[in-house]
């Protein structure tokens, strides 16, 4: 099983980074955006399974869009990446629904280690996504 993922972070090598820093198969369709208004009219528009977002961009910001997500009942599983590491921040995002919280630049063990915990993917992930 395939997801569909959106990655919406303002900054080009972090969405990249991002994006090679998922499993390789993991993602059907890979969405690619710059601000949280952004991201929220793709998460109108098409079935995301997972969402990884900056809590800093212009427009509108992480905690914005997790209000959004939470105000809309939308069906979708987030994981924050950011550089805004403080506690009180990472309980926020939590509160508000996030599964998980990592710190930029995302390092690859560490965002399977966050899929892996929720079901994702299975412990020695090739190419085949937990079903279920």
């Amino acid at each position: 099983m395939s997801f569909n993922v959106l990655i919406c972070d303002d900054s080009t090598l972090a969405r990249k980074m991002a994006k090679r820093s998922l499993p390789d198969g993991f993602a059907q369709n890979t969405y690619e955006v710059s601000n949280g208004m952004d991201a929220l009219e793709v998460l109108a528009h098409h079935n995301i399974d997972l969402l990884l977002l900056d809590l800093t961009m212009p427009v509108l910001d992480g905690i914005g869009v997790l209000e959004e997500i939470k105000k809309r009942n939308l069906k979708t599983f987030v994981i924050v990446i950011s550089g805004d590491i403080q506690p009180l921040m990472q309980e926020k995002v939590m509160s508000l629904g996030a599964l998980g919280f990592i710190q930029k630049p995302v390092k690859q063990e560490v965002l399977f280690g966050v899929l892996h915990r929720f079901g994702f993917v299975a412990p020695e992930f090739e190419g085949e996504a937990v079903t279920g």
